[in-house]
């Protein structure tokens, strides 16, 4: 009865610390980049390069992923206003059967966007990859993120780490009812990203030859 009292106060204390270390990463990550989360793109300077962020164009029970489909229509928006004249299409490529930033051009040049106006990003394989490799491969030190803004807290925190001036236009979110799940995993990827960046020193999976965008 001993061990299993003290086992149940270990697994509490542990709990508690993991509770506290997320609900203090998670107001780190908000508060220090809030004010770089825009709504508006009138507020964007002209002729800018986007880092689009990737992920599926569809959810797991095949249906479109409103997610992706937000991001691409608000990047599509954003290059009719002039707004933007580039853009990078970060994602995983994991199979020949799953490739986000292929799915993006075709997405992005229905739209009406040019695919002279894109440079796909196939190593995108997370956030971190995407942001430094922006600035390591194609030579972009200042940015616009799109995604949505639960996610561009995090994607500016990692931009500020890595010394890259960006700001997120950010795209409509769906339902908070459909997106609950997808909200608590970046609840965890913020504490994740902390770790990452001031504890395992982690870097891009994949980085390679430098193909610096002529704009």
């Amino acid at each position: 009865m001993n061990l299993l009292k003290k086992t149940l106060r270990v697994g509490l204390v542990v709990g508690i610390f993991i509770a506290v270390a997320v609900l203090v990463s998670n107001i780190w990550v908000v508060r220090s980049t809030r004010d770089h989360v825009l709504t508006d793109y009138k507020l964007l300077p002209d002729s800018g390069v986007a880092l689009v962020l990737g992920t599926s164009h569809r959810l797991s029970n095949g249906s479109p992923n409103p997610f992706f489909h937000n991001r691409m229509a608000t990047a599509a928006e954003l290059y009719k206003q002039g707004k933007i004249i580039h853009f990078i299409a970060s994602g995983d490529n994991r199979t020949r059967y799953y490739n986000e930033p292929v799915e993006m051009q075709k997405a992005l040049i229905i739209l009406g966007v040019p695919a002279e106006a894109i440079t796909l990003d196939y190593a995108g394989l997370r956030t971190l990859d995407s942001i430094v490799r922006c600035k390591e491969i194609f030579g972009q030190t200042n940015i616009i993120i799109i995604t949505q803004p639960f996610h561009s807290y995090r994607a500016l925190f990692i931009s500020n780490y890595f010394q890259v001036s960006a700001v997120a236009l950010v795209a409509n979110e769906p339902s908070q009812e459909a997106a609950l799940r997808v909200y608590l995993r970046e609840y965890l990827a913020r504490t994740k990203a902390i770790l990452d960046l001031y504890v395992l020193g982690t870097g891009p999976r994949h980085l390679g030859d430098k193909e610096p965008i002529g704009i």
